[in-house]
């Protein structure tokens, strides 16, 4: 089943800002619909990411309990506030092995460790689309309430000055509230 995000104007998201980060920007959305679907849709009038949930990647037994012990999940009724920040990384991070992007996801870069401070008041969910033909590698989905705002502006920022994200070559960012 992929995970659709969908420029609609019937999205249950409204946009507060979308503007790239790094990279070409996408179409200018006003509102944002989350869907499940069978098939990627070919839709033309509108713009679609499309992604599919994975097994959690470059961890180790003890982040992955600890991610999952501290994780809230996606949908809280106070999480009226989301963000859509899709990421295409570079060849350069494709042709490492595994462990190496491991090296430098965790061992120089801190991004799990780093990150679980935020849970759970942050929640994120991260759809893989690399192999889907998509323009972005990865979909990543955050969904916090507007009283964690700054805890994830910090997040955010902290991350993008890691090693890991020498690696990005196009990030687009979209802030939503509901």
């Amino acid at each position: 089943m992929f995970t659709v995000f969908s420029d609609t104007p019937t999205g249950l998201w409204h946009v507060i800002r979308a503007a790239p980060y790094r990279g070409d920007a996408l179409p200018q959305p006003q509102r944002i619909g989350v869907s499940q679907a069978g098939l990627i849709p070919s839709d033309p009038t509108l713009w679609h990411l499309t992604g599919v949930p994975s097994y959690v990647r470059y961890v180790e037994r003890t982040e992955k309990t600890a991610l999952v012990s501290r994780q809230a999940g996606l949908g809280r009724l106070e999480a009226t506030r989301a963000a859509l920040i899709p990421i295409r990384k570079s060849a350069a991070w494709w042709d490492l092995t595994q462990d190496e992007r491991r090296e430098i996801f965790e061992t120089k870069s801190h991004h799990i460790a780093d990150s679980l401070k935020y849970l759970p008041a942050i929640a994120r969910q991260l759809y893989h689309c690399r192999d889907l033909g998509q323009p972005f590698d990865f979909l990543t989905w955050f969904e916090y309430a507007p009283e964690h705002s700054d805890a994830f502006e910090e997040l955010v920022a902290h991350l993008r000055q890691t090693a890991e994200w020498a690696y990005v070559e196009r990030e687009f960012d979209i802030r939503l509230a509901r």
